[in-house]
């Protein structure tokens, strides 16, 4: 069986602030893009060691819980560039509850948590996808595929390349909070 280059791994993309959910439902649908899924609510816990050396490295370490299915995140530190580009690997596992578990057991412990709610939607066949994530602090559009599509696509969308936002949501959160004077803790939606 061929297998991929860790080089060939690589994620692709940018995201851009929209003012509204609608908003920006609206313009990706205009623009002839179709959903791929209904809105779902998607939960998210990074992984770090006590002393923080993902982070501090670059590193991310994710356990994602998305439209019932678990998955563990990998991402390797960010490539310099216009687009935020890293390698990233990506495997299913079944129990969140026990996948929880064994990274706790290898010495791994909860950094931060982050929830939102994502709809994924593509064009025709094209090689990336748009995807609206409604999160605690805000409305973005992510945009993931080859660097040319990310940048011909935020174009058609009324977007240019000064417009992309490159950082995480764990740092986009604790710029919310400092700009509020919060602490930060947990991007979480409170009932």
């Amino acid at each position: 069986m061929l297998q991929s280059k860790p080089e060939d791994r690589r994620e692709t993309e940018v995201k851009l602030a929209v003012s509204s959910a609608e908003g920006a439902r609206g313009l990706l649908l205009r623009s002839g893009f179709m959903p791929l899924h209904d809105r779902a609510f998607e939960a998210n816990s990074v992984f770090d060691t006590p002393d923080s050396v993902l982070v501090r490295s670059g590193r991310l370490l994710r356990m994602r819980s998305f439209r019932g299915e678990t998955i563990l995140t990998f991402k390797g530190a960010l490539e310099p560039g216009p687009h935020k580009v890293r390698p990233e690997f990506e495997t299913s596992a079944g129990d969140a509850a026990a996948l929880q578990t064994i990274l706790e057991s290898l010495g791994y412990q909860i950094l931060f948590r982050y929830e939102k709610y994502r709809t994924t939607f593509q064009r025709d066949s094209e090689p990336g996808h748009a995807v609206l994530d409604e999160t605690p602090i805000g409305v973005y559009l992510e945009l993931e595929g080859p660097a040319p599509w990310i940048d011909s696509t935020a174009s058609i969308l009324g977007y240019s390349p000064r417009d992309y936002i490159l950082q995480s949501y764990g740092a986009l959160y604790r710029s919310f909070c400092e700009k509020r004077g919060l602490t930060p803790a947990h991007m979480v939606f409170t009932l």
